[in-house]
């Protein structure tokens, strides 16, 4: 009896031990670490109007998504997300957006257009503009938020009037009552 009660715990002990029991992860904790991603983020020193980058927070995963054009930005966003206490893995997806001279001319005729234009020159004020212009071949996307449907509808028009690009995805959100 003794013999046989010794195989059975010498046997399931590595099954219990080895079982994956979900964790319990505090909502502040969640929060605390969504904070942090986006302020460190927008603290990254690379990070301009053409970039743009997304993250979702599960647990203590985290998940980087978006668009940047320089390879160092990716990188570092990886580097001070893993960075945050708390943060246990880093899934970093974010594309750098091919090198094209194209492109960088497109750029800045798009923040022209949409930035230098009366009713959204309000949006070029802060430091960390609410609008992103994503280019890729010639194919502008625009992300980020705005006011009202109005604005969104503006920004995209005026990208679609720039010489040069192909087509334009408007992803802007409004964000109602700031």
């Amino acid at each position: 009896m003794h013999r046989k009660l010794m195989l059975v715990l010498f046997l399931g002990l590595p099954s219990v031990l080895c079982s994956q029991t979900p964790r319990h992860i505090p909502s502040q904790a969640t929060e605390r670490i969504v904070r942090e991603v986006r302020h460190q983020l927008v603290m990254l020193p690379y990070l301009n109007v053409f970039d743009n980058i997304t993250y979702t927070v599960d647990g203590y995963n985290v998940t980087l998504r978006g668009q940047v054009t320089n390879p160092t930005l990716k990188r570092d966003a990886g580097n001070v997300v893993k960075q945050i206490e708390g943060v246990e893995n880093v899934d970093n997806q974010v594309e750098v957006l091919p090198p094209s001279t194209m492109d960088d001319g497109l750029r800045l005729r798009l923040y022209r257009a949409i930035y230098g234009y009366g009713p959204l020159e309000k949006y070029a004020m802060p430091v960390i503009k609410p609008i992103r212009i994503i280019v890729k071949n010639g194919h502008v996307a625009l992300e980020g938020v705005v006011d009202n449907q109005t604005d969104k509808d503006m920004a995209a028009l005026r990208a679609n009037g720039v010489s040069g690009v192909f087509s334009v995805t408007n992803n802007l959100e409004v964000v109602k009552g700031k």
